[in-house]
């Protein structure tokens, strides 16, 4: 396996289903031994924020709803779903899976991308918080802060597969 493939293997899923962000990263030279996570998650970044807005806008996309039609199927990846359970979203009410489903649905349909926020220490009644919050921001805004919240997920997860 070469340097390239294993730090695609072991990286490139830190942004969802977006392995091109560690390959873009890597192929840069931004990328070097050993692997911290604070200069990997610069590196790959860099490369997030210099993409286009349809590139980003795709890992929005490539995102699951919270609590939504995966998770009941069981077809989340396996950060998302522990990402998830961690938050408590996984044993949600009948009344909170409906409002979870109703807010999905404005959201999208008002942003065309699924509502994105770290979920790591944070329970089901701060996230239905911060739902209701930022479905009212411009479409700007939103975009701009479903992507800083991409980058912290990214931040979590490397921070869970590598050192400091």
């Amino acid at each position: 396996m070469t340097a390239r493939s294993a730090f695609i293997a072991r990286c490139g899923g830190v942004f969802e289903h977006s392995p091109w962000i560690a390959e873009r990263a890597f192929d840069s030279g931004a990328v070097y031994d050993p692997l911290r996570a604070g200069a990997v998650h610069a590196a790959l970044c860099a490369i997030f924020r210099q993409a286009s807005r349809d590139e980003r806008r795709d890992v929005l996309l490539a995102h699951p709803d919270l609590a939504g039609k995966l998770a009941v199927a069981g077809e989340l990846t396996e950060d998302s779903k522990n990402e998830q359970a961690g938050a408590g979203l996984d044993r949600l009410s009948a009344e909170e899976h409906a409002e979870f489903t109703r807010l999905n649905t404005d959201y999208m349909s008002r942003f065309g991308f699924p509502f994105i926020i770290a979920v790591k220490g944070l329970g089901k009644d701060d996230i239905l918080a911060d739902f209701r919050e930022r479905i009212s921001n411009s479409e700007e805004e939103e975009f701009q802060t479903a992507c800083a919240q991409v980058e912290k997920i990214a931040r979590l997860r490397l921070e869970s597969i590598l050192p400091e």
